[in-house]
């Protein structure tokens, strides 16, 4: 009997992974209102019943893309990062805004996390999403940077969402503008000088 429960237990979590699979590249090149229920599930090979089964529908599917590639860029970056070895908490805050502003000009980055998402999911759902992946570690290194003198003694939680705030408004500038070469480079330079100011350089 238990065999059995987790034979169903897998299964159904391999509809569900199936589902997403499927949606993700969609979303990623039709956009969220282009693609249709009936296309994911033929694509997904499952049956409408087994897409409800999981999501409520194609917003809470669309939710379970943005946070699969939220999660996965937020994974990157930290691997990125930390290939180099760097010690110095701004240093590291520095490499994190350029990773994700260098990251905007993936198309599906583009697409599911900036164009899509806000729209789909409304701006508190939006950001509260994007911040579970994000805050964590720019908290984190606030406070290093604060115990070790790298930086002065602040409101840490204050200042890592208004960090992130400031990182939120840059890759909506990218993902927006025409050309988007100046718009990474104006958006990086004004990123820097944010974070430098947090420690004076």
């Amino acid at each position: 009997m238990v065999d059995s429960r987790r034979t169903q237990a897998e299964r159904s979590a391999e509809t569900r992974e199936a589902l997403i699979a499927a949606a993700r590249p969609l979303f990623a090149v039709h956009g969220y209102a282009d693609v249709s229920l009936e296309t994911i599930v033929r694509t997904a090979g499952v049956t409408r019943g087994a897409l409800y089964h999981h999501f409520a529908d194609k917003t809470e599917l669309f939710a379970a893309v943005f946070e699969q590639v939220e999660g996965e860029v937020a994974e990157r970056m930290g691997d990125a990062i930390a290939a180099t070895e760097q010690t110095d908490p701004v240093e590291f805050m520095r490499l994190g805004a350029d990773f994700w502003l260098d990251a905007c000009a993936d198309g599906e980055i583009q697409r599911i996390v900036l164009v899509d998402a806000p729209a789909v999911l409304g701006w508190t759902r939006w950001t509260e999403i994007g911040d579970r992946y994000n805050i964590g570690l720019v908290r984190n290194l606030l406070d290093h940077a604060v115990e070790i003198g790298r930086i002065p003694p602040q409101p840490v939680e204050a200042t890592a969402l208004t960090l992130l705030g400031a990182m939120r408004e840059a890759t909506l500038y990218i993902a927006r503008a025409e050309d988007h070469d100046q718009a990474r480079q104006d958006a990086g330079a004004v990123m820097n000088r944010i974070i430098n100011g947090l420690a004076g350089d």
